[in-house]
């Protein structure tokens, strides 16, 4: 039992620490930030702190063979757009609308998995399909009387559509299989930064912050929804498998909403929470299609 106990636990903080993404992002947007350098300190910061934390304090093995190297490029540059592109969400839609669509990523897995690697596409996916569909078209009108931003919404299905092809790489991608998951979530970040250096133009156009509490901003970014997350997830998933552990990150898009209803005046109308039941509804249906087919077939 405290196994379990302690496993939900984890995942709770996983996907909760997950969602303050747009806590610390918004306020550094509002001051002028731009997008790239606030992924750019967000990464670089990570990277730092967690490479300090596995070398001396795990005492991790960092040390990668040739066959490696390519295949975790490809997967960084999935998760590292991935962020891109909801970071840049943010600033076209409201933030926890723009979380809760992210969260279709596990419908996308399971659609992916069928079409390239002959899973079986069941009655139980394509229902959550249309469950997540319908949600997203009641978010699409999220404020009275006002649609949400369509480009908005198309990067946050990109955003969606790269974690997604992430998650499918480093289950499916031989090469990176057998990595320590620490050292895989390190050089995904590590790797992941280059894209905001290319980006910035190698830092020439990067944005020199000058206010103390910008820096705790992107210390936070670095700590809680990218470190603590990863770190948590892992023993999350290590305590009570993966299934458990994805239905726990619901609390990710809900945690969104809830701060930015609370500080950014974002608004929660029935038809929002309408379509969040919806999408949530879909999701679990996806991650609990196993067990519900054992219990079909049982009765």
């Amino acid at each position: 039992m405290k196994r379990k106990v302690l496993g939900v636990l984890n995942g709770a903080v996983a996907a909760a620490s997950y969602g303050t993404n747009p806590l610390f992002a918004l306020p550094l947007y509002s001051a002028g930030v731009g997008v790239n350098s606030v992924l750019f300190y967000r990464y670089a910061f990570a990277v730092l702190i967690y490479g300090i934390w596995l070398k001396f304090v795990k005492k991790t093995s960092l040390h990668l063979s040739k066959q490696e190297i390519l295949p975790l490029l490809m997967l960084a540059l999935f998760f590292s757009l991935s962020s891109l592109t909801l970071f840049d969400a943010f600033r076209y839609i409201e933030a926890g609308i723009a979380c809760t669509i992210l969260f279709i990523y596990p419908v996308l897995v399971a659609i992916i998995m069928a079409l390239f690697f002959k899973e079986k596409l069941t009655k139980t996916v394509i229902f959550s399909i249309l469950l997540t569909s319908a949600g997203i078209a009641l978010l699409y009108r999220g404020k009275p009387g006002v649609s949400l931003n369509l480009y908005g919404v198309i990067i946050v299905f990109a955003s969606a559509l790269l974690y997604a092809l992430y998650i499918v790489g480093v289950k499916n991608i031989k090469a990176v299989k057998h990595i320590n998951r620490a050292k895989l979530s390190f050089y995904v970040m590590l790797f992941g930064l280059f894209v905001y250096i290319v980006n910035l133009k190698f830092c020439t156009q990067l944005q020199i912050m000058d206010k103390p509490w910008q820096w705790l901003c992107v210390l936070a970014l670095s700590l809680f929804p990218t470190i603590i997350s990863l770190e948590t997830i892992n023993v999350s998933i290590k305590l009570i498998g993966s299934t458990t552990t994805a239905i726990l990150g619901a609390l990710e898009p809900l945690t969104a909403i809830f701060f930015g209803v609370l500080l950014f005046n974002e608004h929660l109308t029935l038809r929002i929470v309408c379509g969040v039941i919806l999408i949530l509804s879909g999701v679990f249906l996806v991650v609990l299609r196993d067990k519900i087919k054992k219990f079909v077939n049982k009765n």
